[in-house]
């Protein structure tokens, strides 16, 4: 099938983008059917809003937030808000109970 270049309107911004015919052959060996409805910033930016921002991959500090071991009783610091009800571990501990994979 020959594929021929496309101007298309982003849904989000309004401005118009090319759909190369290097980007629709792309497109058809990944089996998708639909042209895209973005342009690739916005494409870009929806995927980072869905994903979030990963700064951690990319050595950033992450955000810890203090709390308390079930377990132990030790204070330790964990990548994500506690929850009350819902018990948190130190690192030491958690290895213990984890599941095994």
């Amino acid at each position: 099938m020959s594929f021929q270049d496309k101007t298309i309107q982003c849904a989000d911004c309004g401005t118009d983008f090319s759909f190369t015919a290097e980007d629709q052959e792309f497109f058809q060996s990944k089996g998708y059917t639909n042209e895209p409805k973005r342009c690739p910033s916005c494409r870009q930016a929806r995927k980072t809003e869905r994903n979030g921002s990963r700064a951690d991959r990319y050595g950033l500090p992450r955000k810890m937030f203090p709390a308390v071991c079930a377990d132990c009783g030790k204070e330790t610091q964990v990548p994500f808000e506690p929850t009350n009800g819902k018990p948190v571990y130190c690192s030491d501990c958690y290895r213990k109970v984890r599941p095994s994979r």
